[in-house]
């Protein structure tokens, strides 16, 4: 059985969607933040030496990262929710599950820190609002006229790239991208990501 280290308030909730999606056995071990620092339990750290989530377990073997995660389970589990390996959709497919954790994700996460910090800074303000723009209408323009990100089908990639959705949805942001906001509506279409949202609140 499939054992995922879940962090709460993290990225890992994508890996639950996925596993639901998969249908595979699995089980859930929760942690939960350091209220005063925020940052993940010494625990983790017994599991990984970076101490971050999400990380799984499959059969005596330890995974750490969300795009190594989700390849390696879709590639062992169900080919289906990644193009033809070879194909072009499947050279876009690799760009976005990379993407969402590399150019998309560095920007938002510098945009979180510099409202955390409250300090008057003389650059990093308007870089990080600067590149949030960029990914983020460049995700927006990469959605027109589709339902989901590679094909016409779901696959990692939109598991992946679900964490923007949820940090625009957290903000109150995502009325302002019409066609991430159909975007996500279209994902909120299958059960299972529903079950993640559900178990993600339970832990």
């Amino acid at each position: 059985m499939i054992t995922l280290h879940h962090l709460n308030q993290s990225r890992s909730k994508r890996i639950i969607w996925l596993l639901e999606e998969l249908g595979v056995d699995y089980q859930i071990k929760g942690y939960r933040r350091d209220k005063v620092t925020h940052l993940a339990p010494q625990e983790l750290k017994d599991i990984h030496p970076l101490g971050k989530s999400p990380v799984i377990e499959d059969n005596g073997l330890i995974i750490a990262e969300s795009g190594a995660i989700t390849e390696y389970l879709i590639n062992k589990y169900n080919t289906q929710l990644a193009p033809k390996a070879g194909s072009n959709e499947y050279v876009e497919y690799s760009q976005w599950m990379h993407f969402a954790e590399s150019s998309a994700m560095l920007p938002l996460l510098l945009t979180l820190f510099v409202e955390k910090d409250g300090a008057e800074m003389n650059f990093l303000p308007a870089y990080a609002s600067t590149e949030t723009s960029k990914v983020l209408n460049y995700f927006e323009s990469s959605l027109a006229n589709k339902r989901y990100l590679v094909g016409d089908a779901l696959s990692g990639a939109d598991i992946m790239m679900s964490f923007i959705v949820d940090i625009l949805k957290q903000r109150g942001q995502l009325g302002l991208f019409p066609n991430i906001s159909a975007y996500s509506e279209q994902l909120e279409t299958h059960p299972a990501l529903n079950k993640a949202d559900q178990l993600e609140a339970q832990f």
